[in-house]
């Protein structure tokens, strides 16, 4: 039986992830926490968590017995941009106490599995854009994609030196309409739906040709989940998978909007942001996660805009402007 710790809760993937982990194992076995008031999200028990408390980590999983952690807190790209010092001792400090959680506890015979997310922004503008390999030039122009580097650097260090079961992905862009936009350089393609259902014209931070990877958040969990799940033998890669979703661009994605919203409109006013787009990947090579635990997504861009629309108008009406009829 698992017993399954995901800090960073109440964020845009920990919110999700919870309540897919809860419906999996048992609302029993999951216990959501983070640093904010409590949210359960499916699961039975919340606890209050600063991941830069190694002491607090190490009770929590005593008490509950845990066997895996999902270590999700983290400042993102535009606003760990502000805030470099704080991005910087958040993003690494939390996954070495998390290593190093995983490190004593196998010394006394109670492995910890972990999950931590790194990301497109560990690539930089050395880095092939289009169809970005598993193993190539990476060189972060922000303090978040450096953290992200560094990490991964630890997750393979941690795995060969110690042993830990440490398993990661170089998430693209990542697309939900349960979470509103949170800080990161990808967000315009949440922030731009809520927009068009007011009835507004975007004004978008990047320009209209700047195409990302990006993934929908249903393909998101199902990529976590099942490598999660995949036998420790199969896996080749202990830094982080490449996953590719789907590729776009912002004037891609206001089209295929307009189709559904005839008159929903966009005009750009890039801002800096636009750099840190400019020094990722267009699109990613995920061969090796397709051979080593058989990823692959599911979910294109039509249906991504017509579920959006949809859920949003029905989730998050006081933020859209909207009155639903009961």
């Amino acid at each position: 039986m698992e017993r399954i710790l995901v800090i960073g809760a109440n964020g845009q993937i920990g919110s999700e992830l919870v309540d897919a982990l809860a419906a999996k194992h048992g609302a029993e076995n999951v216990i959501a926490a983070d640093i904010g008031p409590r949210s359960l999200y499916g699961a039975k028990m919340y606890e209050v968590i600063d991941v830069l408390n190694a002491e607090r980590l190490i009770a929590i999983a005593e008490q509950y017995q845990i066997t895996q952690v999902y270590q999700l807190a983290a400042l993102l790209s535009a606003t760990a941009e502000q805030a470099p010092l704080k991005a910087w001792t958040l993003n690494m400090d939390g996954l070495l106490n998390i290593l190093e959680l995983a490190r004593l506890r196998g010394e006394v015979s109670k492995p910890l599995k972990v999950f931590w997310p790194s990301s497109i922004a560990a690539f930089g503008p050395n880095t092939p854009s289009q169809d970005t390999p598993q193993f190539t030039v990476m060189d972060p122009s922000t303090i978040y994609g450096i953290s992200k580097l560094a990490g991964e650097r630890l997750c393979e260090y941690y795995f060969k030196k110690y042993g830990i079961d440490v398993r990661s992905i170089r998430y693209p862009g990542i697309i939900s309409y349960k979470s509103p936009p949170g800080g990161g350089t990808t967000d315009y393609a949440i922030a731009i739906f809520y927009a068009a259902l007011r009835g507004e014209s975007y004004p978008c931070f990047l320009e209209a040709e700047t195409t990302l990877p990006m993934i929908y958040m249903p393909d998101a969990i199902r990529a976590t989940i099942l490598l999660m799940d995949a036998p420790a033998d199969k896996l080749s890669i202990r830094s982080s998978y490449n996953v590719a979703g789907l590729s776009f661009n912002p004037q891609e994605l206001a089209l295929v909007i307009k189709q559904n919203l005839p008159g929903f409109d966009i005009h750009y006013v890039p801002d800096s942001r636009q750099a840190i787009a400019a020094s990722w990947p267009q699109s990613m090579d995920d061969t090796i996660a397709r051979n080593d635990w058989g990823w692959k997504a599911e979910i294109d861009l039509q249906y991504l805009v017509i579920d959006m629309l949809r859920n949003l108008k029905i989730s998050q009406p006081s933020q859209i402007g909207l009155t639903i009829a009961a």
